[in-house]
């Protein structure tokens, strides 16, 4: 089993950290700056920046934070939100990020994410995937694009399939159903995805236990556990999180 990497995650919005429950109900969790030293020195492996309203509020990633952030990080550092041409990737990885996160315009321009993937390879482009249940699909998970808030029709499965062809290098699927509820990752999901892709996994969504951590791993098939509420508001620390991984048998870096 490969090094399991733990990705604290700053959802953005108006240049703060926010974090909801199913994406609604922000709250403010704190500056994005020191949220992310914060997390590095805390142990980090990555550090995920999520520019939450940028597509639907049809604005690109806010540049300048991203710069401010990347400068207080050392650790590689994901940039998604808002992204919707050559020209965005550019400027996100020329800001400092490590790769980028691509949702919305991955699924209404494929070709997008297999240029950025030939341009800068595939390590650089995640494809992020919002889902939510619909039983009438195949794999029982429906697209969701625009921060969750429109539904595609198509099945989650299948277009993560599709991801592979493009280039993509990992797949970020985050579960609606599972946001902010610290019930655990869908762990269904995250194995369903691993095992037709064969692509690394983030798991996103859901973590609010120590042992959904080792869950996500075990059960969903995850190379590295994404979480945002359980670190902004304190209820484990990474290292927390990496000792009781590394107590199961999980390999981390600690």
């Amino acid at each position: 089993m490969n090094i399991v990497k733990i990705v604290p995650c700053l959802d953005m919005k108006d240049g703060r950290v926010v974090k909801g429950i199913h994406f609604e109900n922000l709250r403010d969790a704190g500056d994005p700056v020191e949220c992310a030293r914060l997390y590095c020195e805390e142990g980090a492996d990555e550090i995920a920046f999520l520019d939450i309203s940028a597509t639907l509020e049809g604005r690109k990633t806010m540049i300048d934070v991203v710069k401010r952030t990347a400068a207080a990080v050392t650790v590689p550092f994901i940039v998604g939100g808002g992204i919707a041409e050559m020209d965005d990737v550019r400027r996100i990885l020329d800001a400092g990020a490590a790769r980028v996160s691509i949702s919305s315009a991955a699924f209404k321009n494929p070709a997008l994410v297999r240029e950025a993937a030939e341009k800068y390879g595939s390590d650089s482009v995640i494809v992020a995937i919002d889902v939510d249940l619909n039983a009438s699909l195949p794999s029982g998970y429906e697209v969701y694009i625009r921060g969750g808030t429109e539904a595609t029709g198509k099945d989650a499965i299948e277009w993560a399939t599709e991801c592979v062809s493009l280039g993509a290098g990992q797949i970020l699927p985050t579960s609606k159903t599972a946001d902010g509820t610290c019930v655990g990752y869908d762990l269904r999901l995250l194995r369903m995805i691993a095992e037709a892709t064969g692509l690394p996994i983030i798991a996103s969504g859901g973590a609010g236990e120590l042992e959904h951590f080792y869950q996500a791993v075990m059960e969903g098939k995850a190379s590295s556990l994404l979480a945002a509420s359980v670190f902004h508001f304190r209820t484990f620390t990474i290292r927390q999180v990496k000792e009781y991984l590394a107590q199961k048998g999980i390999p981390v870096e600690i």
